[in-house]
Order: structure tokens, then C-alpha cells, then sequence
């Protein structure tokens, strides 16, 4: 292993505030490596010090000599003049040259740079087009390291898979900054958390190091919890929590050897799952009636694009539905059309009256910038009950990430991310029972998203997310739809995984891509267990929700001798069967990674 960039005893303050206090890192050429910690705590600070972007107040920053370094971090910008080939393809002469080269026609086809228009002035692309350049330009060149600030940014749920593809078959050190936990667990193979205030250990401006990506971070933390907290003050607690949904599902099966599984069992143990769906659908039920919104034979257009075409679709009371399509699909313009702020073409939007709905847009709403914070929540209401919790307004805004000294900042002096906090706490205070969201995870930071997913546990309403974060998809629905261009809402029971399987098959369709490199035998290996991985999550879930199904007709059947041994035989069998797929998926996870 090489050494690429070393800091010792480095510190970073901007004004009374103490960023990183006597931190000593290094990256080797096998890491990669996954930083994580609240919004404004320190990040983007250590990418920029390591990067040699910014210095530190004290300590020392050393590099390898010649070290190939790559840095696309929020300040890192191009020329507005230059064209998106100046940018991406500065050292190829002629388009076939960059065509002929499999690595970097993968990069530019990956990324939709093609889509943008080669001869595109860089001024004129929107800010995420321009990040997508700017991650393009950097990935085209043989590297070392790269450094990357919030890479999945504007990329959707296909570009973010294809681009943990990229990083795990290309041999370079990677330091990443990301709040995509999916993204993270399967592309880190180290975590750093920048702990900055009141964290797990009272730190400020430390960098706790952890072996393993996101599940295996996690893991740590409510380790720690157990071992500190009192026994109900660890059942509350939203890292074991996580944890149980994660271990709980197959996907998030950790690398880590088998005792480390069973530890992870056992800390656990007492975790409920995260929501009962049947008394949160009954509840649902009782607070919205039969109908809640409907699309009669509605077609949709976007100028001459048809986006939906007679579509008939139902959203009724519970249904908890992530929306996931390529970036252009129409996903927004599909929940405004759910929201009411854009009438269809043809067909029609029909709404329950008793319907409250609430719409996070991805843009920052005109927030009440002569009050502060706390004022602009209670501004909607002083209490709100979300589910079987009640709470105040403050309370509501401490967990969103506003302590009771940061509850009387004026909200102009707000930052980005703290505007969105505020903007999604507002929205909750006016206790909804539809919720649009859209892009919700947007400047959002690991423990919000925990935050917001603990709440969204116990809403009892109809939920539709848009969302590049499978993570946030996969524990916050149920269900899975998808937008194909082919004018219609297409329904996934196997999710995601499924979304992304048939996106390739039409990709795939039109023609083979020429000149296809032929993969060594390893990565063809990895690719058929990581395929086989799929079909096992999928026979998993399947099994699952069967198990959930004859527990809940045990219960019913109580009264029933003969029915309850045929139910208990149909179990036993449903259970045995799972737990060998289980530990088919253990054989392969290994081969996967």
C-alpha cells in the first residue's frame, strides 16, 4: 500500500468556530473512503484541506510526489465559455478517438454528457448539468485519488448505481462526501465521521475512523448507544433502529465476518420493525375515507411530449408509493399533477374531501425571512401529532436539527440545507395526510434523513416520494412505480432492483455497443453473483412478506385446530426455505463485493 496524502495535527476554525481541531488522517491508494457528519460540521472543509484547496490554520498537509489528483467539490467550477468538449474531451482531437477508448465513452455515455450537446456552452447548462461536466472531466482522467463532494447530486437512481459501478472496477483511491447511504455501503470501504458539537462522544472538530461503508458505521453507533444508554433510552434510539431495518433485510447484508452478523443480531433483538403497515393503513383509512386522489384516463404533456396517456391511477388511503424514472421522465410534473398545481390534458384529478396535502417542492419556498426560526414554525402551529407521537413546535424542529439556541436564528441568516429543514418541518406542523415529496433528501445530512425516516415510520397518511436515495425509497414505501416514456405508470413489485433491470434491457435493445471490451474473468464473476444477489433479495422479500402473511392468518385462526396445524406446517416450510436462501445470499456476498 502507498501513502497518497497525509495531514498531522491539522486544525480549521472560521471564527469562534472550531471546524477540525488537531486531526490527523491518511489515505492510502487502496482506500475508499466515505466521510459523513451533520450539515455545516466540517466536510467539505477536510475534502478542501486534503485537496490542497484550503489551508489549515496550523498542522501539516503532505502528498505523495506526482500524485494524479481529481477534486469536484462545491466550489470547484469551470469556464462559462468553455464548451462541454473543451471541458470533458481536452485531450482528444477527434470524436472517434474518445469513442474508441471503452472507459471514457462509458464515462460520457453514463453521465448523459452526449445528451447535453458536446458543442453546449458551459454557461448556458443548468447548475446540475454543470455538475455532471465537471464529475465527467474529472473521471476521464487517470488518477490517483479523487476527491469528491456530494457526487450523486443531480444524478437519478440509474446514474448513481452506474457510477458506483465506475468507482468499484476502476483502481483509484476515492474520499467521498455523500449523503446517499446506499451509495455509500457499496462503494466505502472505510467511514469517517466529522463530529463537530455534541457528538457521540462530546468531540469537537474530531474525525472518528470506522472500518466498513455505511451498515457497518451504523453498526458502531448503536454499539456505542448499548453500551452507554439506559435499556428504554436504547430502544429509542433511531442508529439501532436503523440497524434493524437493516439487517433485517437482505440488501444490507455486511461484508463483515459472521461473528460481527450475529453481534449485530443480538443488539437488536428487541428492535421492533420500523411501522405496523395494517394499523397505520386502518388509521389511514379512518382519517381519509375511500377516496383520496384519482387520475381518470388522464393524458399528460409536457409541449409535444406525452408524458401519460389514458392513464388510470388510484392513490388510496396508506399507500406509501416511490416514483422513480430517468431525469426528464416527468416525475415533478407527475406530482404537481397529484398536488393540483397542474390540470391534465385530458382526463381528470380527483380529490377526497377530506384531503389535507402537503407538497415539498425541490425548490426553497418563500420562507418568512423577518422571523426566526422557531417563530416560523409556530407561525403554522404551536403542537402538531404525527401519528401516535405528539409534539411541540419546538421539539418537531430540534429533530430536524434545530437546537433551542439555534431556534431564535432569523431564518434569512439560514443556510441552504437549514432553509430545506425548516421548509419540511413547516410542512409536517400543518399535520397533512398526503405528503409530496419531492427530492426530500436534497441538502439533507445522514442524521435528518434518520429523522425524517423515524417520523415517517408512524404517519398514518397516503405518501408519494420522488427520489434518487434507495435507501429512502426502500425504507419509507412500500411500493415502487416507475415512469418508462412509454405514457404510462408502471407498477414494480420487485423495486428498484427491478426498475434498474428493466432500464437496462432497454438500453440494451436498440443495438449492441460496439467494440465491447471483454471483461476479465473476475468481474464477470462478481457481476453473476451480484446478479444472483438480486434474485435472492427479491425470493427474500417475496418470503417475507408470505411469513408476515401466515402470521397474521395464525392470529386469525385461533379458534381453529385444523386450520391452525396447516397454517403452522406452511410456516415452518416458508421459514426454512428463506433461511436457505439467506445463506445462499451469505455465500455469494462475498463474491459480490
Amino acid at each position: 500500500m502507498v501513502n497518497l496524502i497525509n495531514t498531522e495535527d491539522v486544525s480549521k476554525s472560521f471564527g469562534e468556530r472550531t471546524l477540525l481541531d488537531a486531526v490527523s488522517l491518511g489515505v492510502e491508494d487502496t482506500d475508499r473512503i466515505g466521510v459523513v457528519g451533520l450539515n455545516g460540521g466540517g466536510k467539505t472543509t477536510l475534502l478542501e484541506i486534503l485537496a490542497g484547496l484550503e489551508p489549515p490554520d496550523s498542522g501539516r498537509v503532505s502528498q505523495a510526489r506526482d500524485l494524479r489528483l481529481a477534486v469536484v467539490t462545491q466550489r470547484v467550477t469551470l469556464e462559462g465559455d468553455q464548451t462541454v468538449r473543451d471541458a470533458v474531451l481536452a485531450g482528444y482531437d477527434a470524436d472517434y478517438e474518445w469513442a474508441a477508448d471503452p472507459r471514457v465513452r462509458s464515462i460520457v455515455e453514463g453521465l448523459g454528457i452526449t445528451a447535453l450537446g458536446l458543442d453546449s456552452r458551459i454557461g448556458a447548462l443548468s447548475g446540475g448539468e454543470r455538475r455532471r461536466v465537471t464529475l465527467a472531466s474529472a473521471l476521464v482522467r487517470e488518477l490517483d485519488l479523487l476527491i469528491l463532494d456530494e457526487p450523486t447530486n443531480h444524478l437519478d437512481v440509474e446514474g448513481v448505481r452506474w457510477l458506483a459501478d465506475h468507482l468499484l472496477a476502476r483502481k483509484v483511491a476515492l474520499v467521498v462526501v455523500t449523503h446517499d447511504r446506499w451509495f455509500l455501503d457499496t462503494v466505502c470501504t472505510r467511514t469517517w465521521e466529522v463530529v463537530n458539537g455534541d457528538g457521540w462522544r462530546g468531540g469537537r472538530g474530531t474525525v472518528e475512523q470506522y472500518e466498513g461503508g455505511y451498515g457497518d458505521w451504523v453498526y458502531a453507533r448503536a454499539e456505542r448507544a448499548k453500551l452507554s444508554a439506559a435499556a428504554e433510552e436504547k430502544r429509542r434510539n433511531l442508529a439501532r433502529k436503523e440497524l434493524a431495518w437493516l439487517r433485517r433485510g437482505a440488501k444490507a447484508r455486511t461484508s463483515k465476518p459472521r461473528y460481527r452478523v450475529e453481534a449485530a443480531e443480538a443488539l437488536i433483538a428487541d428492535v421492533p420493525p420500523p411501522r405496523d403497515p395494517r394499523e397505520l393503513h386502518a388509521f389511514a383509512k379512518r382519517r381519509l375515507g375511500k377516496t383520496v386522489i384519482e387520475l381518470e384516463d388522464v393524458t399528460l404533456c409536457v409541449g409535444e411530449r406525452e408524458l401519460l396517456r389514458d392513464v388510470t391511477w388510484r392513490l388510496g388511503p396508506g399507500d406509501r408509493i416511490g416514483l422513480v424514472g430517468v431525469n426528464g421522465s416527468g416525475k415533478t410534473t407527475l406530482l404537481r399533477l397529484l398536488a393540483g398545481q397542474r390540470a391534465p390534458d385530458a382526463g381528470r384529478r380527483v380529490e377526497g374531501t377530506t384531503v389535507r396535502l402537503a407538497y415539498l417542492t425541490q425548490e426553497l419556498e418563500d420562507l418568512p425571512g423577518d422571523l426566526r426560526v422557531l417563530e416560523a414554525v409556530e407561525q403554522v402551529a404551536k403542537r402538531v401529532v404525527l401519528g401516535k407521537h405528539e409534539m411541540s413546535a419546538s421539539q418537531l424542529a430540534e429533530r430536524f436539527g434545530f437546537p433551542a439556541r439555534r431556534q431564535w436564528t432569523p431564518v434569512d441568516d439560514l443556510s441552504g440545507g437549514e432553509r430545506r429543514r425548516l421548509q419540511l418541518t413547516r410542512l409536517l406542523m400543518a399535520e397533512p395526510n398526503v405528503l409530496l415529496l419531492d427530492e426530500p433528501t436534497n441538502d439533507l445530512d445522514i442524521d435528518t434523513l434518520q429523522q425524517l425516516e423515524d417520523l415517517l415510520d408512524s404517519w398514518p397518511g397516503t405518501l408519494v416520494v420522488v427520489s434518487h436515495d434507495r435507501y429512502l425509497v426502500e425504507r419509507a414505501c412500500d411500493t415502487v412505480v416507475a415512469l418508462f416514456g412509454d405514457g404510462k405508470v408502471t407498477d414494480l413489485p420487485g423495486g428498484i432492483d427491478e426498475y434498474l433491470d428493466r432500464r437496462a434491457t432497454l438500453l440494451d435493445a436498440p443495438a449492441a455497443t460496439p467494440q465491447v471490451e471483454k471483461p476479465r474473468s473476475g468481474a464477470a464473476e462478481q457481476r453473476a453473483a451480484r446478479k444472483e444477489l438480486a434474485k435472492l433479495e427479491r425470493k427474500v422479500e417475496t418470503l417475507h412478506r408470505r411469513e408476515q402473511e401466515l402470521h397474521d392468518a395464525l392470529a386469525d385462526a385461533a379458534t381453529d385446530p385444523d386450520s391452525l396445524l396447516k397454517l403452522d406446517s406452511e410456516l415452518k416450510a416458508v421459514i426454512a426455505e428463506k433461511e436457505d436462501v439467506e445463506a445462499r445470499w451469505m455465500e455469494l456476498a462475498d463474491a459480490a463485493e
